[in-house]
């Protein structure tokens, strides 16, 4: 089965993936953490060019295909084979990001990029993505509390506010064009609270599956 976790700057997903991977563990399923854009050498390398604050001047295109590059990789180096082990793959971000930052975020073209998106992946769709919704300027404070602590602050997170309501917005129509794959978690609560709703909704809809 294959889980991704989606969300704002701040939505809280990374720090959510260790204690659900315990849990579900505890449960005896068998877990494999990953995240995007990364999970492979090759996409950690993008990553870091993806990332890099001194790549100011990269056009949205290139972002967007860096991103396939990587994500083509991810797919068939780490979530394809571990499906057919019979794991669960529980991945930090996903395609859907790249609908969301590259498509609404940066105002281009959707059919276009779904149909990059399309290609990379090879059609390969997951079976529950969660969305941890927040209101864009709590999850940019918490990005910000976050650097002052020495954690990540990457150049999407830079982006200015108006981008970030647009990568919000285009989630939140996401969920209602496919209600059926998506459930949303309201991820402006304590992280407790936050945590307990994610492993409800991810364990019910395993053993729906």
């Amino acid at each position: 089965m294959f889980i991704t976790l989606e969300g704002p700057e701040g939505s809280g997903k990374t720090s959510h993936i260790p204690n659900l991977v315990e849990t579900l563990r505890e449960k005896g399923y068998t877990v494999f953490p990953t995240r995007e854009p990364g999970g492979t050498s090759i996409g950690e390398q993008v990553r870091e060019v993806l990332h890099s604050l001194k790549n100011t001047e990269m056009h949205p295109r290139t972002e967007t295909l860096l991103y396939q590059a990587a994500r083509a990789q991810f797919v068939e180096q780490v979530v394809r084979p571990r499906l057919a082990l019979g794991e669960i793959v529980l991945s930090d971000r996903y395609a859907d990001s790249t609908i969301a930052y590259q498509g609404y975020g940066h105002q281009q073209d959707l059919e276009q990029v779904r149909a990059l998106v399309k290609y990379a992946t090879g059609g390969l769709v997951p079976d529950l993505t969660v969305l941890l919704d927040v209101d864009v300027e709590i999850g940019l404070e918490r990005g910000a509390q976050r650097r002052a602590k020495g954690g990540e602050w990457n150049r999407l997170d830079a982006y200015q506010l108006d981008f970030h309501r647009r990568v919000r917005a285009g989630y939140l129509e996401m969920v209602k064009q496919d209600p059926g794959r998506w459930a949303v978690v309201d991820a402006g609560r304590v992280w407790e609270e936050v945590q307990q709703e994610l492993r409800e909704k991810i364990i019910n809809r395993i053993k729906k599956a």
